[in-house]
Parts: structure tokens; C-alpha cells; sequence
């Protein structure tokens, strides 16, 4: 697209799957504070924005092996992110018991540093446990602007989510297709992103499905735009990264 882009915040998201017998697997999903500046009070999955000390981690070849600086900071705030928000650690070895990470946690919210808390409970970092599904990077200046990749995970299998009780009121885990749902019945708000993803997430059985299906798209930022159709304005996405529903009406979607 040739609109000029405005300056967006780097950071990044991830999208935690947890097997179910006979069913599509459930993502956690938290709802944030109806206070917050963007999106609030809406159904998201757990994320923010990528900080220095995720790039200096990310630099350290020592800790993260030769990676890619800005793909790995984002994986790196993805898993801080994630124990900030709601005291899951992915991504960490040996995998830190529930009290390791509560205090992991804890550290966090005093200011500390990731990168020094891992180094001195003897942990390193996996950041192929991260699968990289997507990159959002809306331009519609009138709200606040992310530039965020999307990753996919396996949730531990006694993963039990505690929303942080400041940008998160609430966490849950739920399939895409009932997140869906409760949207579209109101009962939960869902940015225009958001739904587009739980749309792509719910064609998966399992979490080798999604991981093989995001292994055929190239990670390329989605910029949604607005077409008129008919008299009609659509809120619209490419057609070629691997979404089922590639325009809405807009009056029907919210932006932030």
C-alpha cells in the first residue's frame, strides 16, 4: 500500500493452546481493563509491547543463539508478557514450578530485569518453543498504533491462568469458536485483529494443524484498509496470509 504509515509501537502476542479430548483446542484469552487505553475491556490473548530489556536479552547471542534481534525480542516479550499477565512461563528451561514463576512474576512487577532473574534461577531461554503465526500492523490513526507478531505455543498441561488484576481483570480458556460466538451475541468485546484470528484459529483441530498452516504463510504485516463496496464500507485485509474472512462491513467491527 502506498499510504504513508504512521510510527507504531513494537510488540507482541501469544496465543497459547491447550489440547481437549474430541474437541478444537482452547486458547487463553484474558479481558482487559475497561480503564485502558486501547482495547479496553475487550477479549484479547496476553501480550504488550516489546521493551529494552527485551532487546538487550535479545542480543545476547549467549542466552538466545544467532536469531534474528528484532523477531527474537518480540518472542522474548511474548514469554515476560505472559508470566506479567497471567503467571504462565513458556518457553523457559527447565520449565519453573508454580512458585518459581509466581516469583518470576513478582520480580517483574518490581522492575526486574528477565534476562537477570533467568541467569540466576539457572534457567535459559527456548525460543523455538514460539511458532510464528502473524504480524498485525493497522494504520488508522485515530487510535493507538501496534506493529505486533503473533505467536503460537503449547500451554503446560496444568497451565491455570491468574490475571494480573491491573491490565487484565479476568482470564479464561475458551475455543476459538466460542469466543466467536460470545461475540457475536455480545458477550464479550473483540477487536477487529482479534477476530480475525480466532476465525483463522478455529480451522484447527490441534496444535500441529495451526502450526503446519502457519508454515505455508509468510509472516508479513496485516494492514487492514477501508474499501467502499457498493455504497458500503468494508474494513478489509489481504487475501493471500491465510485468513477465511478477508473483509467486514465496518460498522459491524471495533478497531480499539
Amino acid at each position: 500500500m502506498s499510504e504513508e504509515m504512521a510510527p507504531a509501537i513494537p510488540a507482541a502476542t501469544l496465543v497459547m493452546m491447550r489440547p481437549r479430548d474430541k474437541a478444537p483446542p482452547e486458547l487463553l484469552m484474558i479481558e482487559r481493563a475497561g480503564t485502558m487505553a486501547f482495547a479496553a475491556g475487550a477479549l484479547v490473548f496476553p501480550g504488550g509491547r516489546i521493551d529494552p530489556g527485551d532487546e538487550a536479552l535479545a542480543a545476547n547471542e549467549a542466552v538466545v543463539g544467532a536469531s534474528v534481534p528484532d523477531d527474537a525480542a518480540a518472542r522474548i516479550a511474548a514469554i515476560r508478557e505472559s508470566i506479567e499477565e497471567v503467571g504462565i512461563a513458556i518457553g523457559i528451561v527447565p520449565p519453573p514450578d508454580h512458585a518459581a514463576t509466581a516469583a518470576i512474576r513478582e520480580a517483574l512487577a518490581e522492575g526486574g530485569d528477565l534476562g537477570a532473574l533467568l541467569a540466576a534461577g539457572g534457567w535459559t531461554i527456548d525460543l523455538d518453543a514460539l511458532v510464528p503465526f502473524a504480524r498485525w500492523r493497522p494504520n488508522f490513526k485515530e487510535t493507538r498504533l501496534f506493529d505486533t507478531r503473533f505467536y503460537l505455543a503449547v500451554a503446560p498441561a496444568d497451565a491455570e491462568p491468574d490475571a494480573d488484576g491491573g491490565e487484565s481483570v479476568h482470564a479464561l480458556w475458551i475455543g476459538a469458536g466460542e469466543a466467536l460466538d460470545g461475540a457475536a451475541e455480545g458477550r464479550f468485546r473483540v477487536i477487529f485483529p482479534t477476530r480475525r484470528n480466532l476465525e483463522r484459529l478455529a480451522l484447527f483441530a490441534d496444535f500441529g494443524e495451526a502450526r503446519a498452516h502457519a508454515a505455508q504463510f509468510a509472516i508479513e504485516p496485516v494492514t487492514p484498509w477501508v474499501e467502499d463496496r457498493d455504497g458500503e464500507k468494508f474494513l478489509c485485509i489481504r487475501a493471500d496470509l491465510g485468513y477465511p474472512v478477508t473483509a467486514s462491513p465496518l460498522a459491524n467491527e471495533l478497531r480499539g
